[in-house]
């Protein structure tokens, strides 16, 4: 049996089916139809809702989640808010900003966007909103109406208003610090359940557990955000038999430095390892930023993003490019390997039976060392990669003297280039990849080969140049258009 709290209420589910998601929970079973279904897959952000996950401290995190990709037994002592919260007088300041500045639309995806803009009024940080910050708390949402004009002006004029509500408000606790006192009453550690029909979910809470139910269950799967995994359920209809979820596990969610490495565990989600892996290697920042939605990354984590073996995994590149470290975790105890042997081909990966991604390893910076990312893909926001690569230079004295160059989207796996040489900053030959372009998921190897040369060009022909590491969104899209113009000579001839 799972408990937790739903909007104020606390609900307890007997028999829980690993396989349903909150939206289908809220919809069929507490007939609560204001959160809506726009894509099933997490992307849409219709799904909207808030989670309020406590710490042993007694604080309280507030997130906005796609509750279409999360699922029900991964609630168990936390708090669950819906649109029908705010239902009850006093408004709150987003809906009536959305009133007054014609930002509902349609009205279908506006629960959702009203619940990205009350979570982000929950979590924001002084008087005076951060367009920034507003842009990427509504990036999972997306409108397909007229425009965001209206809900961005809604955003702004809602950020500088304070909201009290009564205490008996069922969304009150989202004006504090503290979780709701009736969170304390719900039993902690591990949690299993299952249905009549044999359907199991269990959620372990320290390792030595997990360890034994994986000895146990080697057929069953394991889950932590379930971003990528529940699309095997939304979307290919499957119905897993055993899920075993991690996101209860301390163990695999620490984000510590040991001596000259950073470790991060598996089931650390983006959101948590981004600020201190940002700090060490600054161009994980924007990077991170545009991997999926707040959404997901409030809830995807590094270990999934690693064990999915996706060649279009934004994660492995950098990762391989600074030569992290895998550990994983097993009957036979623990074993290292360089992440970039982990894959070893399409969704294929070095796991042996009983083996899960317990960490990785992240190594600090050395001197004269940086790292640039670039992400290329048909949208700015809440999209996958077409190709990403990831450079790691040591620069002295203008020569490259140190070079890792990494790539997803160019093969069936993330790769690292080979024959990586010295060379002198902006005479870089071509390095092919391993692994053959024409394995790359989208079938596309010759887009695929001229982007790689243009983000290699773009990258060493300024590594001794000061420059932010952005993306180059438009730039790249450019070239793709043959839109890009540039004096003659001032690229390796290998470009043309």
């Amino acid at each position: 049996m799972i408990e937790f709290v739903l909007n104020g209420r606390t609900e307890k589910v007997d028999q829980v089916d690993p396989n349903l998601s909150i939206l289908e929970w809220l919809r069929t079973k507490m007939r609560l139809t204001g959160t809506k279904e726009g894509c099933a897959s997490g992307d849409c952000g219709a799904c909207t809702v808030i989670t309020g996950t406590p710490d042993p401290q007694g604080n309280i995190r507030y997130e906005a989640i796609n509750s279409c990709i999360s699922l029900v037994g991964g609630l168990h002592g936390k708090e669950l808010i819906t649109v029908e919260a705010f239902q009850q007088e006093p408004g709150h300041p987003v809906q009536r900003s959305m009133m007054e500045k014609h930002g509902a639309q349609c009205g279908f995806c506006t629960p959702g966007i009203v619940m990205s803009l009350v979570a982000f009024h929950a979590n924001k940080e002084g008087p005076t909103p951060d367009d920034h910050r507003l842009l990427e708390a509504l990036s999972g949402n997306l409108c397909r109406c007229t425009g965001y004009r209206p809900i961005i002006e809604a955003g702004r004029q809602a950020l500088v208003q304070e909201w009290t509500p009564e205490p008996s408000h069922p969304a009150a606790s989202l004006c504090g610090t503290s979780a709701r006192p009736e969170l304390s009453g719900i039993p902690g550690g591990s949690v299993s359940s299952g249905t009549t029909d044999g359907l199991r979910y269990d959620a372990p809470a320290t390792l030595a557990e997990l360890r034994e139910l994986r000895r146990n269950f080697p057929d069953s799967r394991l889950v932590a955000g379930s971003t990528d995994l529940a699309l095997e359920i939304t979307q290919q209809l499957k119905a897993l038999p055993h899920l075993i979820s991690v996101e209860r596990v301390d163990e695999l969610k620490g984000c510590t430095q040991e001596g000259d490495e950073l470790v991060i565990g598996a089931a650390a989600t983006y959101q948590q390892f981004r600020g201190p892996l940002s700090a060490l290697w600054p161009a994980f920042d924007p990077m991170v930023e545009r991997l999926g939605s707040l959404q997901i990354r409030n809830r995807g984590t590094l270990g999934g993003n690693i064990a999915n073996a996706s060649p279009i995994g934004d994660m492995p590149p950098p990762l391989i490019a600074l030569d992290a470290t895998l550990v994983l975790d097993g009957p036979d105890g623990d074993r290292r390997l360089p992440l970039e042997d982990f894959f070893h081909g399409y969704k294929q990966t070095d796991l042996k039976p009983g083996e899960f991604v317990h960490s990785v390893r992240v190594p600090v910076p050395r001197a004269n060392e940086q790292l640039y990312i670039y992400k290329v893909s048909k949208r700015l926001d809440d999209d996958i990669s077409a190709v990403l690569g990831a450079f790691r230079l040591t620069v002295e004295d203008g020569v490259v003297a140190d070079c890792r160059l990494a790539f997803g989207g160019m093969a069936a796996t993330p790769a690292r280039a080979a024959n990586e040489l010295q060379i002198p900053v902006g005479v870089l030959p071509f390095s092919t990849a391993r692994g053959s372009p024409s394995a790359a998921p989208t079938g596309r190897a010759s887009r695929s080969r001229r982007l790689t040369r243009c983000l290699i060009t773009v990258r060493v022909t300024s590594a001794n140049t000061p420059m932010y590491p952005h993306f180059l969104y438009s730039a790249v899209l450019g070239l793709l258009r043959k839109l890009v113009k540039r004096p003659e000579g001032t690229l390796p001839a290998w470009v043309e």
